[in-house]
C-alpha cells in the first residue's frame, strides 16, 4: 500500500521522466545561476561624467576612455551578496558594454573622413577611488594593465568602465574630428576630453550632452565659419539682446540716426567682449548675475526713455554705455565655446562678433519694415511707440526683479589689498583706456553722421518723424 507521500513521489517521478535530460539540465543551470548572481536592472543616472584621451600615433589612433558602469543600461551585469559586482561573471560582459554604449556611438574623422568602426583593444572596471586617468599614458596603462582581483567588493553603482578603442589611420598628422553622441548616457552627461597631438600641447575640452562635431585641430577658417554661426544663434536665442535692439529701432528708423546708434552699440559689446575673452573682466561668482539684471535695468530704460520722448543726442551715447554691458553678456555664452578654437583664438573672437552683428543686422531688417507697416495701417506712431515700448518695459521689468532676486543671494566681499588687487585695478584701467578711446571715436563719428550735414540732432529728428 502507499502512503500518500510516496504517491507524491511516483507522480514527481513521472513527470520527471517527461523532461528531456537536456531540458532538465538547463533549467538546474539556471535556477543555480539566479540564486547564486542575481542580475540587476536600473534607471538612467541622473549624472554621468565621461573621461576621454584622443591620442594619433603613427598608424593607428587611440580612445581611451573611462565611464560609469551603471550607465550601461542594457547590459546586465551579475551580483553577489548586497549588491557587490561579480567581477569573474561580468567581465566577458565588458566588451559587449563597450560596443553598444561607446563605439557605436561615436564617430571619428581624419581629414573629414570618416573612420571605420573602431577595434575595442582593452576594457576593465576599476575603483571610483582610482586617479590613473590624469594622463594619457596613466589612463592608457591602468586600462592595459591586469584586472581588479575577482575578490573585490565593489557596489556596482561605483564601479567605473575603461576602455580602450583603436582606430586605422594614414597619418598622425592628420587633422581628427569627434562627434560623439554619448548625452544618453545619463539625464545630464558631462564630457572631459582631452586631444594629446603627437606635436603641441595638450588641448582639453569639457561639454555638456552631444556637442556635434569637434574639431581637435580646426584650421583657421573652420574655427571661424563656426564661431560666425555661434554668434549668429546666440543673437537670436537671446532675446534680452533682441528687445534692446528693438528698442533702439523704434523711434529712429531712418539711416543715419541708426548708422549713428547701432554703431554705438557694436563697438561698445566689441570691446567688453573681447575684453572679458582675453580676462580683463572681472571673475567674481557675482559678476555674471550683475550683468544680467544691468541688461534688464537697460531694456527698462530705454523703453521708457522711448515713452517719454526719445533724443537723438544722448541716445547714441546711451547706446554705447550699455552695448558694453551686453558685451559682457555675449562673453559669458562664448566663454565655454572658446576652447573650440583651437590655436585660432583671435579668429575665433573676431569671427563670434561677426555672427551677432549679422543676427543684429538681420532683427533690424526685419523689425523697420514690420514697424512701418504697423505705423502706417494699425496706429499712429507715437501711439505706437508707446504701446509697444510699455509692452517691453513691463517684460524686462520682471526680468530685472527675478533677476534682482538671484543676485541677492550672491554674497560680495570687499578684496584684500595685495598684489592680485593691484593687477585687477590694472586691468581695469587698460580696459577704461580702452573705452574712453572707443568712446571719443564714436563722438566724432556721430559729429560726422549727423552735425556735417548742416542739420541738428532735433531737425533730424524732426524730419524724420514728419517723414513717417
Amino acid at each position: 500500500m502507499y502512503t500518500r507521500s510516496s504517491r507524491s513521489e511516483c507522480v514527481i517521478l513521472r513527470r520527471q521522466s517527461l523532461i528531456r535530460p537536456g531540458v532538465a539540465a538547463s533549467l538546474a543551470v539556471a535556477l543555480a545561476l539566479a540564486s547564486a548572481a542575481p542580475i540587476f536592472a536600473h534607471d538612467i543616472p541622473s549624472s554621468v561624467t565621461v573621461l576621454a584621451f584622443v591620442k594619433p600615433e603613427a598608424r593607428r589612433l587611440r580612445l581611451v576612455m573611462r565611464v560609469p558602469l551603471e550607465s550601461m543600461r542594457d547590459v546586465n551585469f551579475p551580483l553577489i551578496g548586497p549588491g557587490y559586482l561579480d567581477l569573474a561573471r561580468a567581465k566577458p560582459l565588458l566588451s559587449d558594454a563597450a560596443q553598444l554604449w561607446l563605439a557605436n556611438e561615436i564617430e571619428l574623422y581624419e581629414d573629414d573622413t570618416r573612420l571605420p568602426t573602431p577595434r575595442i583593444v582593452a576594457t576593465r572596471v576599476s575603483l571610483p577611488s582610482d586617479r590613473s586617468f590624469s594622463t594619457y599614458d596613466g589612463a592608457l596603462a591602468h586600462t592595459m594593465g591586469e584586472s581588479l582581483p575577482p575578490d573585490t567588493q565593489l557596489m556596482w553603482k561605483q564601479a567605473m568602465l575603461d576602455v580602450v578603442l583603436e582606430y586605422p589611420i594614414t597619418s598622425d598628422r592628420s587633422r581628427f574630428s569627434i562627434q560623439p553622441a554619448l548625452a544618453r548616457l545619463g539625464v545630464r552627461t558631462t564630457t572631459v576630453l582631452r586631444f594629446v597631438p603627437p606635436n603641441g600641447p595638450e588641448r582639453a575640452f569639457e561639454y555638456l550632452g552631444d556637442p556635434g562635431l569637434v574639431r581637435l585641430d580646426p584650421r583657421w577658417h573652420q574655427a571661424a565659419l563656426r564661431f560666425v554661426e555661434l554668434g549668429f544663434v546666440h543673437i537670436l536665442d537671446g532675446i534680452d539682446h533682441l528687445l534692446f535692439i528693438f528698442c533702439l529701432v523704434i523711434p529712429f528708423r531712418r539711416i543715419r540716426p541708426l548708422v549713428a546708434i547701432v554703431t554705438s552699440f557694436t563697438v561698445a559689446h566689441s570691446i567688453t567682449l573681447m575684453a572679458s575673452a582675453i580676462g580683463l573682466a572681472p571673475d567674481a561668482l557675482w559678476f555674471p548675475p550683475l550683468i544680467e539684471v544691468l541688461i534688464a535695468v537697460s531694456i527698462v530704460y530705454m523703453a521708457l526713455e522711448n515713452i517719454i520722448g526719445p533724443k537723438l543726442d544722448r541716445r547714441w551715447l546711451i547706446a554705447f554705455g550699455f552695448g558694453l554691458v551686453h558685451g559682457f553678456g555675449f562673453s559669458f555664452a562664448l566663454r565655454q565655446s572658446l576652447q573650440f578654437a583651437g590655436a585660432h583664438l583671435a579668429t575665433s573672437l573676431v569671427s563670434f562678433n561677426i555672427g551677432v552683428e549679422l543676427g543684429q543686422l538681420l532683427v533690424i531688417g526685419l523689425a523697420i519694415p514690420a514697424l512701418a507697416l504697423v505705423f502706417k495701417h494699425v496706429v499712429a506712431e507715437r501711439m505706437g511707440t508707446i504701446i509697444l515700448s510699455a509692452i517691453v518695459a513691463h517684460t524686462a521689468w520682471h526680468w530685472m526683479l527675478d533677476r534682482g532676486a538671484v543676485l541677492s543671494q550672491y554674497h560680495v566681499q570687499w578684496p584684500a589689498l595685495d598684489l592680485a588687487l593691484l593687477a585687477s585695478g590694472m586691468r581695469g584701467l587698460m580696459l577704461a583706456l580702452i573705452v574712453a578711446g572707443a568712446g571719443w571715436a564714436m563722438f566724432e563719428l556721430y559729429g560726422r553722421l549727423v552735425r556735417r550735414g548742416g542739420e541738428t540732432p532735433a531737425a533730424s529728428l524732426a524730419s524724420h518723424a514728419d517723414g513717417d
